[in-house]
């Protein structure tokens, strides 16, 4: 005889929760998968919880693991542990539920604990055969389908375990196995942060020490720069100085010398003699101021210059002050766009046109002078002109003749120009003037050279 066919609503209801008999006992065992299901619903949602803790580090996750995991069997009692020799950098290396705390300290684990740590630790493949030992149930922790720990709990009184609670467990525990194998990935991160963070703020500290020491820098270049041209001026007026009192003084000295040696000869003869001793003694009171007078201006060129600094046109101006008004009159003219030179090269720019001025009062016997400074896009055109009777042609024998034996040292101040000409990349030139006496003329390309190069040059 044949079996007759269930009825429909018989066969869906079986789907639906898992059961297949029309016995009495049908609806316990239906009320009893229901609590299953919604317990596995639960725990589902736990485990959804913990995954979006990640964020906040692989302990986070593990502790939600196993609170999650404790709730779903109402445990009094969980432990999850990584075996000894898996995932080296996981931390913690096991934690247990008890009582609603948390803990990771091995010497607060209480003996009944200890049997089933130790076989999660040593013999995690065990965690996946049955265990009825006190009513404990394991669940194996996997990674890439090996062992790696596991699960232990000792579920709450009244709970039956079913394959779907185990279900569970092993969903939960191979999901903290991810979070442990990522511990040395987020410690790395986190890491990596502060290293950066720490390099960020070094290269914050570097480049404003750097700013600071670039602004030293450039004070401290100002400050030399400024010094290089006060000493610049300060030589030439030494110079004059000395020339003043190593000639001109003496000069005035030994005339004045003479005129009172005549006038005391004349005063002795007596008659119109006397006469032109008187005159002469006027003489010998002019001659007395005019010393008084070089004196002071001697103490005065001295003196060490107290004006600012200033760019190469400014201080070309002053330069032009230093010789005395009454023995040759200087202008100066600046053409082009003024730009910068290095200290050194400033320096002898100013030193070329103190000594050519020099030459013009002391040896030219020039009334007037211009000093005119060309700014080229490749070049400085520096020119000092005059009206004084200097010979061009000769000064350039004199130069030749100098380079080769000057035994007197008369024309060293002009072979001492040529020299800081040469110096600069630069040559020097002598003509004609317009104004009737002479012109020096040095060119000087840009960018100037350094000593070095020039002298490599030649």
């Amino acid at each position: 005889m044949s079996v007759p066919d269930r009825p429909p609503q018989t066969a869906d209801l079986g789907v639906l929760t898992g059961l297949r008999s029309g016995k009495r006992s049908f609806y316990p065992a239906y009320v009893r998968s229901t609590e299953r299901l919604e317990r596995t619903v639960e725990a589902l949602d736990g485990i959804s919880r913990a995954l979006v803790r990640t964020a906040e580090g692989p302990r986070a996750l593990v502790e939600a693991v196993v609170r999650t995991a404790a709730e779903h069997l109402q445990a009094r009692r969980l432990l999850l542990a990584v075996a000894d020799g898996a995932l080296r950098a996981a931390r913690p290396r096991f934690l247990l539920y008890a009582d609603d705390v948390l803990i990771d300290d091995e010497t607060l684990v209480p003996a009944e604990v200890r049997e089933h740590l130790e076989v999660l630790r040593t013999r995690p493949w065990e965690a996946g055969t049955p265990d009825s030992s006190r009513g404990w149930v394991r669940a194996p922790m996997t990674l890439d389908d090996e062992p790696v720990g596991g699960i232990a709990a000792q579920p709450g009184v009244g709970v039956e375990v079913a394959d779907t609670d185990l279900a569970v467990l092993r969903v939960l525990a191979n999901q903290a196995a991810v979070a442990l194998h990522n511990t040395f990935l987020f410690h790395a991160a986190t890491a990596l942060r502060g290293r950066t963070e720490e390099l960020s703020e070094a290269a914050e500290r570097q480049a404003r020490d750097l700013a600071a020491r670039n602004a030293e820098l450039a004070a401290t270049q100002a400050r030399l720069l400024d010094a290089m041209q006060r000493q610049a001026l300060d030589d030439e007026r030494r110079r004059i100085a000395r020339e003043l009192h190593d000639s001109v003084t003496q000069y005035v000295l030994s005339a004045g010398m003479t005129v009172e040696v005549c006038r005391a000869e004349l005063e002795a003869l007596g008659g119109q003699a006397g006469d032109i001793a008187g005159r002469l003694a006027t003489a010998k009171d002019l001659n007395r101021q005019a010393v008084e007078r070089l004196r002071a201006a001697i103490y005065a060129l001295h003196r060490t210059s107290q004006e600012p600094a200033g760019p190469l046109p400014v201080m070309l101006e002053r330069l032009s002050t230093v010789h005395l008004t009454t023995d040759l009159d200087v202008r100066v003219r600046v053409e082009g766009s003024p730009q910068p030179l290095p200290p050194e090269a400033e320096q002898s720019v100013l030193r070329l046109t103190g000594e050519a001025l020099f030459n013009s009062a002391t040896h030219g016997k020039a009334g007037r002078a211009l000093v005119r400074l060309r700014y080229l896009p490749d070049a400085v055109v520096l020119t000092v002109s005059d009206d004084g009777g200097g010979d061009p042609a000769q000064l350039r024998r004199a130069l030749r003749m100098s380079r080769v034996a000057d035994m007197s040292g008369r024309h060293r101040g002009l072979a001492n120009m040529v020299a800081r000409a040469e110096e600069l990349g630069g040559r020097l030139s002598i003509r004609r003037s317009g104004m009737g006496g002479v012109l020096l003329r040095v060119d000087v390309p840009l960018p100037v050279k350094s000593a070095q190069e020039a002298a490599d040059d030649h």
